[in-house]
């Protein structure tokens, strides 16, 4: 462990950052049930503060209103934990920021919480890029216990984002 991530982690996020560097790139995120744990783990990297424009930490149906734009018409019709609402935050984060590329995270870390439609361990992924486009990711992980849960949700969207960022290509 280096910090506050495992190793391999941090240095996943140093390539990242390198990668997105070296294209220009500027990133953001938008996350609720991992509570900041991306935009942490990538500001863990000393001079990540040239590629890291914001994180949002939207926790409440409110914020991701407020804040990153998502209609409240859309978390009513199918709920803070959907595809929808996971898109919705991605772009609210790209218009709502310089960034070029945003990752969005919902979902339900538990322990309680879940429904038998969404259970513990659901977690919903957008990655949104601009001029547009938005990747949308569904994990199903679950009661594996609300740490690992949103530890396992910081490792798939930095995924997201190595791929959009084209890390490795």
């Amino acid at each position: 462990m280096t910090g506050q991530f495992a190793e391999e982690l941090t240095r996943r996020a140093e390539r990242l950052l390198a990668e997105a560097r070296l294209r220009g790139l500027k990133l953001a995120s938008a996350e609720s049930c991992t509570g900041g744990l991306v935009a942490a783990l990538l500001t863990e990297i000393p001079g990540s503060s040239d590629v890291v424009d914001r994180g949002f930490v939207a926790y409440s149906n409110a914020a991701k209103t407020e804040m990153l734009g998502v209609p409240a018409a859309l978390i009513g019709a199918y709920g803070a934990v959907s595809p929808q609402v996971a898109r919705a935050m991605a772009q609210g984060a790209i218009r709502n920021s310089a960034a070029d590329v945003a990752v969005s995270i919902t979902g339900i870390a538990g322990p309680a919480g879940g429904t038998p439609t969404k259970p513990v361990g659901l977690v919903e992924f957008g990655c949104a890029t601009r001029p547009g486009a938005v990747a949308l990711l569904t994990r199903r992980y679950g009661p594996i216990g609300r740490g690992a849960i949103r530890l396992a949700a910081v490792t798939d969207a930095l995924s997201l984002l190595e791929d959009a960022v084209g890390v490795g290509r």
